[in-house]
């Protein structure tokens, strides 16, 4: 009997963040009320308060449930996060194969898109959701640490001096994919979001002055393939 109360309570728990996406997308999330989201679990308010604190730890959980695309994808493999930073691996390379990553996670997977338009579009940062806010700021230095390093280590291995500072360089690597996913997201019919996604990154790097598309081909988007190691 204990065992099939823990399975209801997962299964309220999931019903729950469900819910809560649906219903952030559709109306927002400030508009949205935590007894609106018990309502169409089909559970009740007081099931809400069981799973979480309040509403920005509710968000925080469905987030955490469908990890955002550029936070996965720059999450690299110990043995990747272990050579990211040092002359053993082709660092561009593994700033690419992250970036498709997450180009393809959003275009391909519908959870994933639901919940980064909701995270991007139907969010605002009052008071109640400042623990959201700090969790995307998490999210977004933590992103911009590691492209950061790979730019210094890619700075090494190419020979070449970055025109400007490592820090700057992923500050604009960074706005330019988010600007080109916010945008897509909002008219997925516009442009084709993988493969614009590929050039502008293409032509951002080439402006740093590394190797272009021809002569670094794409990397495969698959999280399970090797790190490629950097030839000097």
């Amino acid at each position: 009997m204990a065992r099939r109360t823990k399975e209801d309570s997962f299964a309220t728990r999931h019903k729950l963040l469900d819910a809560a996406e649906h219903l952030f997308q559709l109306q927002g999330v400030s508009r949205t009320s935590l007894q609106d989201i018990a309502r169409r679990a089909g559970a009740t308010r007081g099931a809400v308060y069981w799973h979480f604190k309040d509403k920005a730890d509710l968000f925080n959980a469905m987030m955490e449930r469908v990890t955002l695309p550029m936070e996965a994808s720059f999450n690299l493999s110990d043995n990747d996060s272990d050579k990211a930073g040092t002359d053993n691996v082709d660092a561009i390379y593994l700033i690419r194969r992250a970036t498709v990553k997450a180009l393809l996670q959003i275009v391909s997977d519908a959870q994933t898109r639901r919940v980064f338009e909701v995270a991007t579009h139907k969010v605002e940062y009052v008071e109640e959701l400042q623990a959201v806010r700090l969790r995307h700021l998490t999210i977004r230095n933590g992103f911009l640490s590691r492209v950061e390093q790979g730019l210094d280590a890619a700075s090494r291995q190419s020979h070449i001096k970055l025109a400007t500072p490592s820090a700057t360089a992923a500050r604009g690597l960074h706005a330019l994919v988010d600007g080109l996913i916010q945008n897509w997201l909002l008219d997925p019919e516009a442009f084709d979001l993988l493969a614009v996604g590929q050039c502008v990154m293409n032509v951002y790097l080439r402006g740093l002055g590394f190797a272009n598309e021809q002569e670094s081909p794409m990397p495969s988007w698959n999280a399970a393939e090797p790190a490629r190691t950097h030839k000097a």
